[in-house]
């Protein structure tokens, strides 16, 4: 009876292990790499209006810039997210022609910076960029979050053609805050082109 027991013990024990892999396996499938993340990743112009975002799924998004390095840790991004169809719409109407580049998209992400923070000591200016590290900060937080949309299988458009005073407005965003991009969220309609980038040699220098 006791080697009966010990017996089932080990078929179970087995039976766990490869039971543990088979899921481990199916994740990691699930889950793109990073270079995956990184040559997939384009500009979309065509969204898929019948695949919708949540708000639980933005909020991931969002989660994840949290992560993306800032003057001092000082963290000045700010998101304003269009969910409802009301202020989808609205949002759409104040980025000039990529309106009609954007119908599919269900999301609209306005993002900002809070002034005065990256790039100064004790309200003053460190060096010559000045408040050029805030929109450098909220660069590096847009980074995160695109690359992050892809990994969940979403797609981005960052647009630099926006209403500032209209968004404004729409959102209640304070003076204290710069407005920088309007980011599209949504689904692919089709395989967009892969740009053509420069070579490695015209952008970087060794020495």
């Amino acid at each position: 009876m006791k080697r009966f027991c010990i017996f089932s013990s080990l078929v179970a024990a087995c039976l766990l292990t490869a039971c543990s892999k088979q899921a481990s396996e199916q994740v990691s499938s699930a889950s793109p790499s990073f270079d995956e993340v990184l040559k997939t990743r384009r500009s979309v112009r065509n969204f898929d209006a019948s695949k919708t975002i949540s708000a639980d799924e933005v909020r991931q998004l969002l989660i994840a810039t949290q992560e993306a390095p800032s003057w001092a840790n000082q963290q000045p991004s700010k998101y304003y997210v269009a969910l409802s169809q009301e202020k989808v719409d609205a949002v759409r109407d104040l980025i000039g022609m990529n309106k009609e580049r954007t119908m599919g998209a269900t999301v609209f992400l306005v993002s900002t910076f809070e002034t005065g923070k990256s790039g100064f000591f004790r309200g003053e200016a460190t060096n010559e960029i000045g408040e050029g590290w805030g929109a450098y900060d909220n660069g590096l937080s847009n980074a995160y979050l695109v690359l992050q949309a892809r990994a969940m299988g979403f797609d981005t458009l960052i647009m630099g053609m926006r209403d500032s005073n209209g968004l404004r407005s729409l959102f209640a965003i304070p003076e204290t805050e710069t407005v920088m991009a309007v980011i599209a969220l949504g689904y692919r309609a089709d395989e967009p082109n892969q740009p053509v980038h420069r070579e490695l040699d015209e952008i970087a220098s060794f020495y």
